[in-house]
Formats: C-alpha cells, structure tokens, sequence
C-alpha cells in the first residue's frame, strides 16, 4: 500500500498521529470528527502531491508526513509543559524553550516516541529500494490526477468551513477544536490578530480606575510605612500558594515562610499574570504594572520600550537599585529588559559564579550569600536600595541534585513529580531560612521592606498523571483545579513589624508596583499603573493571557474561561466550598478593555536607546 496506494497510506499514518495528539490534549480525547477537522488538511497537500511530485512523489510524501509529524509532535509536548496550543509565535522563542528541554521532556511519556516510528521505517525503505522507485514513470495528467484535483480542492473548500466559522472564538483551546489541530496552526500563519489599539493620549489612570473600579481617594492605614526604607523584593521559582502552612505526615514543607507568614501582611489570594516568558515575565509585570504582550515574552516584546517602572518611581525618592539572578543576563533578554525598566544594575552569572549550579545558574544558598554581601555594601554607600533577588534552584523538572534535598518524602510521594515539587520547594525555603540569617547578620533584617511572591505556577494541570492528581487532592483536600494552579503567595513584611495577619483581597502581580509604592510613599501621580494598591482596595478585576485562554478573568469570587464568547463560559470558585460569584459579562468585557488599554500604550512607547551595562 506504501507505494501502491500513498494517499490512503498517509491518509491513516496522519489520522493516527492526529488521534494520538487529540488524546494527549484535550479531555475527551479523540472523535470521529476529526475526520473532517484534521484529515482535509492532509488531503489538501496529498491531493497536490498527486497531482505535481511526478516520481519522486514517495519522497514527497515522506516529507510530508515528517513535517506534519514535527508540527502535531511540537503541539502537545509543548502542550504538556505550558498548557497552551503552540503556534509558530512560540517559535520565535525557540532558543529559549530549547533551555528548558530537559523540563518539556521530562513529561514526555515513551509510547510519544511511536509518532516518529512510520517516518524512520519509511526513510530505510527509500534508502534501500530508491532506484526501484525512481525508475517508475511519473503519471501524465490524466483522470486520475482530475480525480485528485477535485480531492484537493474539496480538501481546501472543507478546511476552510473548519477555520471561518471559529475565527471569533476567545478561547485558543476551543478554537483548536473546532478547527483542528492542523487547520488552527495554519490560520496561526496567516492571521495577525490585529486589534484596533487605542489612541496613546486616551490611555488615561482615571479611564483605568474607572474601568477595575478604583477608588483614588481611598488611602491605605500602611502609607508610607516604609517609606526611606530598604526594599527587597523576593521573586521565588515555580512556588505556589498551597505550599504555604502544608505538612505531609505532620511535617511542615515550608517552616521558615510559614513562619514568616504569620508574621507578616500574608495575600492568599494572589494570582500569576505571566506569560511565555514565565519568570522573565513575572518580573516585568511586578517592576511596570503592565499586562503581557498579546503574543510572546514582555522580554522580547517591550524590553526596548522606556518603560515607566518601580525602579524609576524610586529613583526619584533617592533609590538606588539592582537586581540579582544567577542565570546569565542574556536569557530571556534580560539585558534589554533591565535597561527598560531603569535598573542601575545587575548582577548575573560571572558575579555568583558557576559553583554548586543546578539547571542555569548557582544555587539559592549561594545566591543568596553573594546576594546579602552586596545589599550590605549598598547599605553603606549613603542612599536606600530596591533590590529584586530571582531564586531558580526550586526550577522545572524539580530533580535536586544528590544531597541537597531537605526533606524526607513520605513513601508515596517517592519518585512522583508532585514528590519531586515538594522536594524542590522545600529545599527552596531551607534556602530561604538562609537569606533571613544573611540579611540578620548584615544589619538589614529590620530596617527593610521585604516582598516575598511566587512568580508562577510550578505543577501545570495538563502536566499531572493520575497518581499525582490524586496525591494533590490529598494534600489539598478538593481537586486540583485552575484556581489553584495559579494561586501564587504574596507577603510584605514591614521593617520592625512582626504583626501578622492573612488576607484575602483579590490580587495580582501587577498590583505590586503601587502596593510598594504606598508602602515607600511614593506618588504615583503622572505614572500609569494597570495595578491597584492592595492595601486600600477592596475589589478587582484581572485579564489573564496565556496560560488560560484569552478573556479569562478573575474578579469577585471566581476565576471566569470563556468559550467561544461569553455565554458559554465556565466560572470556578477561587476557595473550595464557595460560590465562584463574579465575572459578570460587564467584568468580561472591562478586563478585555484593559488588555487593549495596555497594549495601545505599551507600542507606542518610544524606544529606551539605554547604553549596554
């Protein structure tokens, strides 16, 4: 049949591969429609095959079939690792993806290498019978390529009665249903999502406060608490909320940040807003109060902007500032993201050395050592500091090196990746027990501000099998859901204050450059903000992108998918028990309004033209 009859060959070889994908990414697994959803497009290209490759038309078609491979393969690995339906945008980054290879192929289960084993046979028997297949004549046009070209046109015709009808939809998952696979990563090619931007001048903080329900006048009982006071802000790897006050068996994961919990303004309800560039992202939503590009990292979409930021806002209250992080400064394009943001210095890779390095850069012992000698120096050269520390140890896949693991797993967790996770995150606060005595010992313990949040979500829903789905519903004691995959902590800690008290204002990263704002006293008069100051608003809406699909929401009481539009959405509680009230389609069409409102600024940004550091 594999040179006899290569359409109907192929034709099932692909419908197979297409069945394999949809079973990996959607919950209900493959259906027969993918007949007429996957199978046109291959008829699309086979039916030309037929009717111009002439007699290398084997060939051809083992091409073929390799690259729809590469593209179906490429879709549910990077499914698997980020939850998200990948286009040829996320190919743009593909030097960056390939940095964390060992974490995406860390998920891969081996019966994923079987997508591959038709093109490898295939491939031998080209190499061993190609004069035997060369040799046939190719076919002149005759009616049987008519018959083909109707195939194709007919394919065509079909592909695009699967694409047209769902261009509309908000929700990237759903629009990869309905289309297909093969037919959504083609209308990716060509469609350039273009949304009207607003006019710059119209991109007002009054239009914004009205917009998320902001109430200006409202002043914070914390302004200017810490105000000509150091500020270190703690960005932790992949830690998540639920970890904070956990015990397996009795025994706390995290003493030393639940201990700091409890003595600090502890933000349970506090939400990733990250994109593509995960971490690199998280720092640019927490130092600008900006959303994430539409498409890609804020690193390599914005990070050529003049970005109105913290450390600009601090600088003009006598602030110096640096940020630290032990990976090298080029990844993610941090270089340019820093200039943007108007650090005044960084400190990467040649500073913390490659010693005791896990994944990209040295642990977060010596991170944080290094770390707490230089905000010592800082300390006396006369002028408060901003400082912003990335920890990395706690990173993707979770597999810690042989001794550094600070906790003895119960036996069901051994060898899982939610056993892994725990492991990692714990080593992470050990790490972080650290740090106190570091900043302790320099004299920097009580005359600092310290902001300690997870910058995003360590354990995917889509990455989980089912031994570690039902050890979270253990720990968590519910089902392991959205809300919860994205709940990352927020604690501030006030100099000399060891007051506790836990929160649940609804919160988001990029609320923390006017919540640390208000904490140092600095106006925010004449610097846009798409944040509010958590210590003085009660209510508050938050677009998601990326992770979720596009029109996601959290506001009131519930985290808000949207589905092809509005109507047929789903809305989940963000705490077990309670009803998900909230996100009403008046929220709905606000939070797209401020997506739209950041987007129009962010562009027409000059360029910052910052000298290299």
């Amino acid at each position: 049949m594999f040179s006899s009859r290569p359409f109907l060959f192929f034709s099932i070889i692909i419908l197979l591969k297409c069945m394999l994908t949809w079973f990996v990414i959607f919950d209900d697994g493959p259906s027969w429609a993918i007949l007429v959803t996957e199978l046109p497009f291959a008829w699309l290209i086979f039916g030309l095959l037929e009717m111009f490759a002439g007699k290398r038309k084997l060939i051809y078609y083992v091409i073929a079939d390799a690259a729809l491979t590469g593209i179906l393969f490429s879709v549910f690995m990077y499914h698997k690792y980020y939850g998200v339906i990948a286009t040829w945008h996320a190919l743009q980054q593909v030097n960056q993806v390939t940095a964390v290879s060992n974490s995406v192929f860390s998920l891969m289960d081996p019966y994923y290498t079987l997508i591959f084993l038709d093109i490898i046979v295939l491939a031998v028997i080209l190499i061993r019978k190609r004069r035997e297949l060369l040799k046939k004549p190719a076919a002149r046009f005759n009616r049987r390529k008519a018959v083909f070209a109707g195939v194709a046109v007919l394919s065509f015709a079909l592909c695009l009665f699967n694409i047209v009808p769902n261009r509309a939809s908000m929700n990237e998952h759903t629009k990869a249903e309905e289309m297909g696979i093969l037919n959504y990563e083609a209308f990716a090619l060509v469609d350039r999502g273009q949304t009207e931007l607003e006019d710059p001048a119209k991109v007002t903080q009054a239009r914004i406060d009205e917009l998320k329900g902001v109430d200006p006048k409202q002043a914070s009982p914390f302004q200017g608490a810490a105000q000509g006071k150091n500020i270190i802000v703690l960005q932790l790897e992949s830690f998540q909320n639920f970890l904070i006050g956990l015990e397996l068996d009795g025994r706390e994961v995290t003493p030393n940040l639940n201990k700091l919990a409890r003595e600090s303004l502890y933000f349970n309800n506090f939400y990733q807003m990250v994109g593509q560039g995960n971490t690199s992202d998280a720092e640019f939503v927490a130092n600008t109060s900006f959303y994430i590009p539409r498409s890609g990292a804020a690193t390599m979409s914005y990070a050529y902007k003049d970005v109105p930021s913290l450390p600009k806002l601090l600088k003009e209250q006598g602030y110096q500032s640096a940020t630290f992080h032990t990976n090298v400064v080029d990844f993610w394009n941090r270089r340019e993201l820093y200039k943007a943001v108007g650090f005044d210095r960084f400190y990467d890779q040649p500073f913390f050395g490659k010693e005791n390095q896990v994944f990209f850069g040295a642990d977060d012992e010596t991170l944080y050592a290094k770390t707490a000698g230089k905000l010592k120096e800082m300390d006396g050269e006369g002028k408060p500091f901003y400082a912003q520390i990335i920890s990395m140890t706690a990173h993707h896949p979770f597999t810690l090196p042989d001794g550094l693991s600070r906790f003895e797993l119960p036996e069901r967790y051994e060898k899982t990746f939610v056993g892994d996770y725990i492991a990692s995150q714990s080593y992470a606060d050990y790490a972080f027990g650290q740090l106190v005595e570091e900043l302790k010992a320099a004299g920097l313990w009580e005359d600092s501000l310290l902001v300690v949040y997870g910058d995003h979500q360590g354990l995917p829903l889509f990455s989980l099998n089912r031994k570690d789905k039902e050890l979270m519903k253990e720990m968590l004691g519910h089902e392991y859901g959205y809300p919860d995959m994205i709940n990352v902590p927020l604690l501030l800690t006030l100099p000399g204050s060891r007051q506790g008290k836990e929160l649940d204002t609804l919160g988001g990263q990029v609320d923390l450059l006017p919540t640390i704002a208000g904490l140092a006293g600095a106006s925010l008069d004449g610097q846009l903000h798409f944040g509010q100051d958590l210590l003085s608003q009660s209510q508050n809406i938050l677009p998601q992108r990326y992770y979720l699909p596009s029109g996601t929401l959290l506001s009131g009481s519930s985290l808000y998918i949207p589905g092809i539009g509005y109507d047929d959405g789903n809305r989940y509680p963000l705490k077990p028990g309670t009803p998900a009230a909230g996100s009403d389609e008046d929220a709905y069409n606000r939070a797209l309004e401020l997506l739209r409102l950041s987007d129009s600024y962010m562009e027409a940004l000059p360029e910052h033209g910052g000298a290299q550091r």
